[in-house]
């Protein structure tokens, strides 16, 4: 092999159409080695010291290295767990930047730096090669025909998110190809994206597509990583996923599917720690490369400061971690063109010292990016660490999971006392947490359910859970799930209960779809998808948590179409997206009426006292703009319950726009006319939209 002192950037292997040049941040170690593999990734064919070390950066260029060529590295340097440092030239690692991945990692003590078993632990020394065990790194040649591509750049203000898995969506989807199911390609398949379409989402979150490995405490009793947040790769797409080996198109392609369908692509991204766990995990890629570095340490550098739960913090504070991270994210964004991000537990990449802080240096590297200017940003604004729970303190730009709408609610619906007031706030994108800084509405992402806890069917069917296929004698997953099982825990055959059960998850869809702020629906609650019960399916790989597409009863399609009209209804009308918070303004030009006003059921306006009456269960909620007026009424007692038209609103003509309690939902200004007094049956709600008489 020719070798020529290349370049200390770009950071990984780059082709350049006549050779490629790898380089590699290592602040700690003493040498580096580049490992080529041949085809299969079986035998080792060639070991070459990097030349050059340049500003922390080992380099080199190899003229005869073309795209699909194999490698990996080791790094040499102390082995001094005590100071931090746990570099094992035994053991082959995978590039930080690597554009893609070959084979899947299969656990092998080998892996591991020190020997597993032994009574000194980690700090004991491993010399077995993990190489024939470990996944190949993958030279790349980046170009990708996009065509005449646009993004579809949704408004903020009309988004609807649709949380999904890559695999779960597509695995049992009849129609798609068999060698398909559970991949990039499999989505792309134009009877899925149909499905988006139809349903009327805008914007795909996808749960971690980043590469990640079967953890092997899964593995030893039969299960699996199925949700994906254990990264191992920021860079590459998940072998898992892609029906060709190793082939980076499949993603660029689905991307370019959803968006030639208006739809964008978010990806769930798990930034805050890696799979290599604490000091006894094993020795994959940053724990070998560069672990002072990589990792935020304990005051004894041999442990690690852990605030996600897993083992390990990635140190985003360390200006090279920062710029892995920050290239990544636009990596995504300039190359493979998705439209947003997702953080899992984003607090952890926000600390400075011991706490969350709004201006850390990630944060406002973030803010100050062109190329992610105009991205979504999401945040999972809470984390294992002190002051880890931080909704509503992102800054102005971001937007962030709201769980305390999801237990808010949940808790409304099921008839906890005293949850009017936090109804209100909650139907308003909870601007008593968000309206700061000139922040919006949509910073608020609402949400009942998501990938972890109850689906929306399971939320109306147990009040425990039932997470025994875990193997965990059932202690993993929340306990406080805020669910109610209408009188019988699990499946039934009696049709009340049913019944009861549809009226409840279309509630609760309904409540969702009419509040001010952004929701994002999970997969397959629109078709009443159902884990049996199980509120923690992390490592179930199986139909207990993919979308069975052809097992669907009348129910559950009269609730898709039930959903498909309330986003219709929500699209159309506009009151309930707005783009400024709401807090009861007079408009101009009318008699006293507000943008946002409260009602009792006699018709007059709520006051202080009437929020905090002996257990209130009911309200109606009036949005008007300058000729429009919509009236959403909330029931959950357990009675029917009668409500007279406020004087405000008596020269308007009205419509019904839904009723949960019939399940009928009407777009585009078709429902019948209501009479008032207006019956809005027990544990229900009605919506009616009313226009100014010229």
């Amino acid at each position: 092999m020719r070798l020529e002192e290349g370049s200390p950037t770009p950071l990984g292997a780059t082709w350049d159409g006549s050779g490629t040049n790898f380089a590699l941040f290592s602040a700690n170690a003493a040498k580096v080695e580049l490992c080529l593999f041949e085809p299969s990734g079986r035998r080792e064919t060639n070991r070459i010291e990097l030349p050059e070390h340049t500003h922390d950066v080992w380099h080199g260029y190899l003229p005869d290295v073309r795209p699909g060529q194999l490698y990996g590295y080791r790094a040499h340097g102390p082995y001094e767990p005590s100071a931090g440092h746990r570099f094992n030239a035994h053991k082959l690692l995978i590039d930080p930047y690597a554009r893609a991945l070959s084979g899947e990692l299969r656990w092998h003590d080998s892996m591991f730096g020190y020997r597993v078993g032994s009574n000194r632990e980690d700090l004991s020394f491993d010399r077995r090669d993990s190489g024939p065990a470990m996944p190949k790194c993958v030279v790349v040649d980046e170009a990708f025909t996009w065509g005449r591509h646009a993004p579809p750049k949704v408004a903020w203000a009309e988004t609807i998110f649709y949380e999904a898995h890559v695999k779960g969506l597509t695995a049992l989807h009849p129609d798609v190809a068999d060698h398909l199911r559970g991949t990039f390609a499999g989505l792309a398949d134009p009877r899925v994206i149909d499905h988006l379409v139809k349903l009327g989402v805008t914007s795909v979150e996808l749960m971690p597509a980043h590469t990640f490995p079967n953890d092997r405490h899964l593995t030893e009793r039969g299960l699996a990583n199925y949700w994906g947040y254990n990264t191992l790769n920021f860079f590459a797409p998940a072998p898992r996923y892609i029906s060709r080996n190793a082939d980076l198109h499949e993603f660029k392609y689905m991307v370019r599917r959803l968006h030639e369908a208006g739809i964008e692509v978010i990806l769930d991204v798990v930034y805050n720690h890696t799979a290599e766990g604490n000091q006894m995990g094993p020795t994959l890629s940053f724990k070998g490369i560069d672990n002072a570095s990589y990792y935020v340490l304990a005051e004894d550098k041999r442990y690690y400061h852990d605030t996600t739960g897993t083992g390990n913090t990635v140190n985003v504070a360390h200006p090279r971690v920062m710029q892995m991270v920050m290239d990544s994210l636009r990596y995504w964004v300039e190359v493979c063109r998705v439209d947003g991000f997702r953080f899992d537990l984003a607090p952890s990449m926000s600390r400075e010292g011991a706490g969350f802080d709004k201006s850390s240096a990630w944060l406002d590297a973030v803010l100050q990016d062109p190329t992610l200017a105009g991205v979504k940003m999401i945040a999972e604004p809470w984390d294992l660490g002190m002051d880890g729970y931080q909704v509503g303190n992102f800054p102005p730009g971001w937007a962030e999971w709201n769980g305390r709408y999801r237990d808010d609610i949940r808790s409304y619906w099921r008839g906890d006392p005293g949850l009017l007031p936090m109804l209100g706030a909650n139907l308003l994108a909870s601007a008593d947490i968000f309206d700061h800084q000139g922040r919006k509405p949509w910073a608020s992402v609402n949400f009942i359910t998501a990938h972890d806890g109850f689906t929306l069917a399971d939320l109306w069917a147990y009040n425990e859970k039932h997470n025994e296929a875990n193997g965990e004698e059932n202690r993993d997953g929340h306990n406080d799930n805020r669910s109610w099982n209408c009188g019988v825990e699990g499946p039934t055959d009696d049709q009340a209960v049913l019944d009861l059960r549809d009226r409840m998850r279309r509630n609760i869809m309904a409540t969702l779809l009419v509040s001010q702020g952004t929701p994002m629906i999970l997969m397959g609650d629109e078709l009443g998808r159902t884990q049996f019960g199980n509120n923690n399916a992390y490592c179930q790989d199986t139909d207990m948590a993919w979308l069975a597409w052809s097992d669907h009863n009348d129910r559950d399609h009269a609730f898709f179409d039930f959903v498909k009209g309330l986003i219709a209804v929500r699209r159309d009308i506009g009151l309930f997206s707005q783009t400024s918070f709401l807090h009861g303004d007079v408009l101009e030009g009318t008699d006293g009426l507000k943008d946002v006003g409260w009602f009792r059921p006699d018709g007059g306006e709520m006051n202080a006292d009437d929020w905090h009456a002996v257990d209130p269960k009911v309200v109606a909620m009036v949005l008007a703009d300058d000729d429009r007026r919509a009236v959403v009424y909330f029931n959950a007692l357990e009675e029917d319950m009668t409500f007279a038209l406020p004087d405000t609103l008596s020269d308007v003509t009205w419509t019904t726009l839904f009723d949960t309690a019939t399940g009928q939902v009407y777009a585009g200004g078709t429902g019948p006319e209501p009479s008032w007094p207006l019956t809005v049956p027990t544990r229900s709600m009605v919506a009616v939209l009313g226009r100014r008489a010229s």
